[in-house]
């Protein structure tokens, strides 16, 4: 499947500029069912109905995972409730997180040849010219897949991929770049 990055960058208002402002606080409010909080049912039902990203409603493990840090980013103003959910404060940061492990989403799935959700040492091995592309010089495979693996299943899982991809600083070779992080 070829991704249209530059038509899911435009539905991720992640300027800091007063229309990309605006364009967020209408987002949160069609995704919200009305308490001023993001569930994660409200953002990945949102992702499909408001944002209209099918690829990013398909990409689960990224929802996930984008939804975690950003909910985490700081402490609630709305007390212990708002722990567990996402403020229109920390939705600008949910957008370029979202996109970010949609980005890693898309380099784990283009490695993971099986598509069983999990990157054995056989599919990292076939994958090392492209992830190369992605992060850089590998040296040593089995050694690299061995770090990236952390609890020694013999399997990279994606949380792991990402923790790696960060490190790496990943770059998909065929994504567009221009979003706006600062």
């Amino acid at each position: 499947m070829s991704i249209d990055w530059t038509a899911i960058n435009a539905k991720l208002p992640t300027e800091r500029t007063p229309e990309a402002k605006k364009k967020r606080i209408e987002l949160f409010r069609a995704m919200d069912m009305g308490n001023g909080i993001l569930s994660l049912a409200e953002v990945d039902k949102g992702i499909r109905d408001v944002l209209k990203i099918d690829e990013i409603f398909d990409a689960k493990p990224a929802i996930m995972r984008a939804f975690q840090i950003a909910k985490n980013r700081g402490a609630s103003k709305r007390g212990d409730l708002g722990d567990d959910y996402i403020e229109i404060l920390e939705f600008r940061f949910f957008l370029l997180s979202l996109r970010q492990y949609f980005e890693y989403w898309e380099a784990f799935s283009r490695t993971d040849a099986d598509n069983d959700k999990r990157i054995d040492l056989d599919e990292f091995k076939a994958a090392k010219a492209k992830m190369e592309v992605w992060v850089g010089e590998i040296g040593d495979i089995e050694g690299e897949f061995a770090k990236i693996d952390k609890n020694g299943g013999g399997k990279i899982l994606f949380d792991e991929f990402c923790t790696w991809a960060i490190a790496k600083n990943l770059d998909l070779e065929d994504d567009d770049d221009n979003i706006v992080l600062e």
